[in-house]
């Protein structure tokens, strides 16, 4: 009897792990179907797209690999919309960290003013980035807008000019409205990142007599590092992937000065050439781009946890 009942249990704990397994297989076959159904088919047919000849209208009309990349690189708006972007980006970037960081160290403490300050600091992240776009939109239009007539009143435009008019101007002014927007919400992911900060390690810096730049340049900055570069991750990406303010505010314009990589796809698929293979061509481009620069990153928050 006891040797029955001794083998009976590893065949009874195999069981249960198979139907363990079972379980787990069916709670995730929802996802895998997700993933398969939004992910890996799209990019499929993304690569069939950008290797065949495919016009908006007239549908696949067979492979031309590689020509939808080449020319693609020939386009004459290919490089300057790259060099945009990434202008775009760094500049984005730059701000959006420092601000987002500063405004959580002056926030991190809650008190009733640091409170309303965060209301009001992440009240602009509530505004959708369309919605945002129009707004400031108006608030730069020479006819009904303020910031024209103020500008103007100082001297840094022309009487009747547009704040969009030049592509610098047009940057900085696009500029102005994501960091309106999207600050609030990097202060909130470096506030997180602050308050996991164990609180002995001030005090023990500051019995030792450090002085609040050593503290921060000491302490805050390098264990902040993964916070930093998960929130460097999500603002590159945002930035090269930036089209619906630069098509409300801009359009691309003036001559073209203010065109993304991603309005360059949008004009292959449905305005200037609409072809979609050419933009699909594009879209893998900027993907494989991506996902670089997105690896590279991840490098160096691995790095840095270590």
């Amino acid at each position: 009897m006891s040797s029955v009942s001794k083998s009976a249990v590893p065949e009874h704990k195999s069981t249960a792990k198979a139907q363990a397994f079972k379980r787990g297989i069916l709670y995730a076959l929802p996802d895998w179907v997700m993933i398969v159904v939004l992910f890996f088919v799209p990019i499929v047919l993304l690569v069939i797209m950008a290797c065949s000849r495919w016009s908006l209208l007239g549908g696949n009309r067979g492979v031309n690999f590689p020509d939808n990349f080449v020319e693609v690189v020939n386009n004459k708006l290919f490089w300057p919309s790259i060099w945009f972007t990434l202008e775009y980006t760094v500049i984005v970037t730059i701000f959006l960290l420092a601000l987002g960081l500063g405004m959580a160290l002056i926030v991190q403490e809650s008190t009733k003013w640091n409170n309303v300050l965060r209301t009001c600091f992440l009240l602009p992240s509530a505004t959708g980035l369309a919605s945002a776009s129009l707004l400031f939109y108006a608030l730069y239009s020479p006819q009904v807008g303020p910031l024209t007539k103020i500008l103007s009143s100082l001297g840094l435009i022309q009487d009747g000019g547009s704040v969009l008019a030049t592509g610098q101007s047009a940057l900085w002014a696009t500029i102005v409205v994501i960091v309106w927007r999207f600050s609030g919400y990097y202060m909130l992911l470096m506030m997180i990142g602050l308050q996991a900060i164990p609180g002995d390690l001030y005090e023990a810096a500051r019995m030792d007599g450090a002085g609040t730049w050593r503290i921060f340049r000491s302490i805050t900055l390098p264990l902040m590092k993964p916070t930093i570069v998960m929130c460097l991750v999500y603002c590159v990406t945002g930035s090269i992937l930036a089209f619906d303010q630069f098509f409300i505010l801009t359009k691309g314009g003036p001559n073209n000065s203010t065109m993304t990589v991603v309005q360059l796809i949008y004009n292959f698929a449905f305005d200037s050439k609409k072809d979609l293979g050419m933009a699909a061509a594009l879209s893998l481009i900027v993907l494989v781009a991506l996902v670089i620069i997105n690896s590279i990153q991840m490098r160096g928050m691995r790095d840095n946890t270590k």
